[in-house]
């Protein structure tokens, strides 16, 4: 096979990887350094490259979404209270992002060069969901009795409230350091805020919507110039790769969190932080 050719299959594998863990709590980004530099791929705008195709993943959860979405738009143009105040908690989730994203860019995409930080982040980020699926009131039998206990106050996207928003957004944030993963810290986060988990997982994909389409569009816009027709048409595979992928995980987790937690997850993370520093340390012996 030609060069090309090989490096278009890198690229349809690295579309399936962020698909497939765009929306887990698991880190994609960590997912797409790691791949990428194991496999070899060399784009010479590979930052560019693996934002560019998340937006495949984010296409497949608002065609997941449409009904709701389309229900959302429709209702705040409209003036119905409850998606009113949907818009407003995904406005307030998503400005710490955007605020402290635009100021501290340059030192976040610093550490992208770090690989060493994949093995704290995704430790302790495990560490973190076992000790929160721990707690009694997130227990798949306890739903009730956390919400008469008031843990849990929020079971519905329309209950949740502005403040529940405003610690999701600001946990967005920690999603900017490399292995912490976007979807762990909002969903996590959600729930210690006390909304339920399932509720916590679906306000996480909503805040994606326009958090990593802002992310594709900003960075189009600075490096766009840059990218080669090879580079183009690679991420155009990606992308549609990561479409179809995400389509169907969307629907998996959905469907896995209503019946289970995410302790497999978090075990899968701190196993994967224990293979990062394995590797590190064998690249320097």
């Amino acid at each position: 096979m030609t060069d090309s050719v090989i490096f278009f299959i890198k690229a349809l594998f690295l579309g399936l990887v962020e698909g497939v863990t765009e929306f887990l709590p698991v880190s994609s980004t960590a997912h797409l350094l790691l791949v990428g530099d194991w496999i070899g791929f060399q784009s010479g705008s590979a930052k560019v490259f693996e934002i560019v195709i998340q937006l495949g993943s984010i296409l497949a959860v608002m065609w997941v979404f449409r009904e709701r979405l389309w229900q959302l738009v429709h209702g705040t143009f409209t003036g119905v209270r409850s998606e009113v105040q949907f818009t407003r908690n995904l406005i307030v989730a998503f400005l710490p992002a955007a605020v402290i994203g635009a100021v501290a860019i340059n030192y976040i995409k610093a550490l992208f060069v770090h690989p060493g930080v994949f093995v704290v982040t995704l430790a302790v980020g495990g560490v973190i969901m076992l000790w929160v699926e721990r707690k009694p009131h997130f227990a798949k039998d306890a739903d009730a009795d956390a919400v008469a206990s008031g843990h849990i106050s929020a079971r519905t996207l329309e209950e949740i409230t502005w403040k529940q928003a405003l610690i999701v957004g600001f946990a967005q944030c920690l999603a900017m350091v490399p292995g912490t993963s976007r979807s762990g810290a909002t969903i996590i986060s959600g729930m210690l805020a006390g909304i339920q988990r399932k509720t916590a997982t679906e306000f996480s994909f909503f805040l994606a919507m326009p958090t990593m389409l802002a992310a594709t569009v900003y960075d189009l816009y600075k490096n766009g110039g840059t990218l080669t027709s090879e580079v183009s048409i690679a991420i155009a595979i990606g992308f549609v790769v990561s479409f179809f992928s995400a389509l169907v995980v969307v629907r998996a987790l959905l469907s896995f969190i209503s019946r289970h937690t995410y302790r497999p997850f978090a075990w899968y993370r701190i196993a994967l932080a224990v293979v990062v520093l394995v590797w590190l340390w064998l690249s320097a012996a």
